[in-house]
């Protein structure tokens, strides 16, 4: 039997001593909030103009956080797509999540999909679809192939849209998407996401064969449209599960007129992954911006519908920004800036992540958080807005409180992820104090490492053996970790 940072017990006393923060005006209306999750794939933490990016343009993201609240110090569930979405989806860390790392089922070139969710999972989607809430997922899934337990559909999802593979979702032109349990036919030719470039690397029509048609986000996004329209008169849970930016690097040409002083870089001819392009940073930047732009649509039709004043939109991203492949340059961008790290990597800029949270007329304005949050708090976070308990041990703490400026804020003992790649890997946050564990599957000990992330957020300086007292209370909260029921996943030995 596992020990959860939080029991149901202390959910509830915690729900109840912050009743006071919720306004006066929610609760007299008893009429439950929308809500929709912005996720972005493989978004970095300076990727954005409120977060410091200084050449991509994000004026809908920016001004989201200029009427709510920008959090500098929110994690992601894991490192990589497929365990950060299950810590998201199900509220625990991944010391008990039933997945813990990427795991593709089936052959590769297939999209069967990954490692799939169990049956009758207690997700964030089915505990607001049990509380009457409509609910909608549009995008990438990664939890569960066509066929599986996992799939949208049997885990809580009234509809899904979208790629059920996340290997299928490289590619942002294709044949076909998902639509709840059948294929719905795109237009687009059927190509691979994984080829190098035949023809001439200095002609730009030798990669026009990468695009297609009909591109994957704009759908997502005129799904969603639709969706608000259509259940405006309801309580409703959208869950836009966008893949911008991950690669391969493909964007419709109307997107990269915003980025021609970007447009002097070295084509891309699919040397190091993915497809080739003929202006790689063009067109990293204008995905970013598509990004924006759909997220500045749904935006606009909450206020056509007259519900923004009754939706709760979060923004966030699954996990840091890629490393250099497939085109992408995150020293370019400063993607990850300030933090050491990216994408498959535990340092905090592989899982702090851009975090915004607005709700206008309910939340104050242009605030800023630095509490230590995680994806394992939107499930309780959502549950108190919508007044719903909680029936599960989770591992996560509501953050409600920091929206209606309460003074007792919840706070967590700590933070834990692990990561079964790159040879294992254990993380943990403690107030300011990061540890780390690399390599654990050859030394089953682990080398700690130690920084204190109020003095050095770059992670530079490896404090370790100046505070043995912090070690051994770090030692104590990685062993509240479960066995994982995948064997492949169990390589720490406490």
């Amino acid at each position: 039997m596992r020990t959860p940072v939080l029991s149901l017990a202390l959910f509830i006393l915690c729900l109840a001593y912050n009743e006071d923060a919720i306004s006066q005006t929610h609760k007299k209306e008893n009429k439950r909030p929308n809500f929709i999750i912005l996720l972005a794939d493989d978004l970095g933490y300076g990727e954005t103009g409120c977060y410091g990016q200084k050449i991509i343009r994000t004026p809908h993201i920016d001004k989201l956080a200029d009427q709510g609240i920008r959090f500098t110090d929110f994690y992601s569930g894991s490192t990589v797509c497929a365990p950060s979405r299950c810590c998201l989806a199900t509220g625990v860390n991944t010391g008990h999540a039933q997945i813990r790392d990427n795991l593709e089922i089936g052959k590769w070139e297939e999209y069967l999909g990954q490692a799939p969710l169990e049956t009758n999972t207690f997700t964030l989607a089915r505990m607001l679809k049990q509380a009457g809430y409509k609910t909608a997922c549009l995008g990438k899934w990664g939890l569960g192939g066509p066929g599986s337990t996992g799939i949208p559909n049997e885990q809580g999802f009234d509809f899904f849209f979208g790629y059920l593979c996340q290997r299928h979702a490289h590619n942002h032109y294709p044949s076909y998407l998902w639509s709840n349990n059948k294929k719905f036919i795109t237009g687009n030719p059927d190509f691979s996401a994984q080829q190098k470039l035949s023809g001439n690397p200095a002609d730009p029509g030798a990669y026009k064969k990468y695009q297609g048609t009909s591109y994957a986000e704009e759908l997502f996004t005129e799904e969603a449209v639709h969706f608000i329209k259509s259940h405006k008169d309801s309580a409703f849970f959208l869950m836009m599960s966008y893949t911008l930016p991950h690669l391969a690097l493909q964007v419709p040409d109307s997107y990269l007129g915003k980025y021609s002083d970007l447009m002097n870089d070295k084509p891309y001819t699919g040397q190091m992954g993915y497809l080739p392009v003929f202006y790689p940073h063009a067109t990293y930047a204008a995905m970013i911006s598509a990004l924006d732009e759909a997220t500045g649509i749904i935006l606009q039709a909450l206020a056509e519908n007259h519900l923004d004043s009754n939706t709760f939109v979060i923004f966030t991203s699954d996990n840091g920004a890629t490393f250099s492949q497939g085109g992408a340059d995150p020293d370019f961008f400063r993607s990850n800036s300030p933090f050491r790290g990216g994408k498959g990597s535990l340092y905090e800029g592989g899982i702090r992540v851009p975090f915004i949270a607005s709700w206008p007329g309910k939340i104050k304005a242009n605030q800023v958080c630095s509490i230590p949050y995680a994806f394992w708090d939107i499930m309780p976070t959502l549950a108190q807005l919508a007044h719903i308990d909680i029936p599960h041990e989770i591992d996560g703490i509501s953050f409600a409180p920091v929206l209606f400026g309460a003074k007792n804020l919840p706070q967590h003992e700590f933070l834990y992820w692990e990561y079964s790649s790159k040879g294992g890997n254990q993380a943990i946050r403690a107030g300011n104090w990061k540890a780390l564990r690399k390599d654990m599957i050859k030394e089953p000990m682990g080398k700690f490492e130690l920084y204190d992330l109020s003095r050095d957020p770059g992670e530079k300086i490896n404090v370790v053996n100046l505070h043995p007292e912090i070690i051994l209370k770090m030692k104590e909260y990685s062993r509240k970790r479960t066995p994982s029921t995948r064997p492949e996943w169990n390589f720490l030995h406490n």
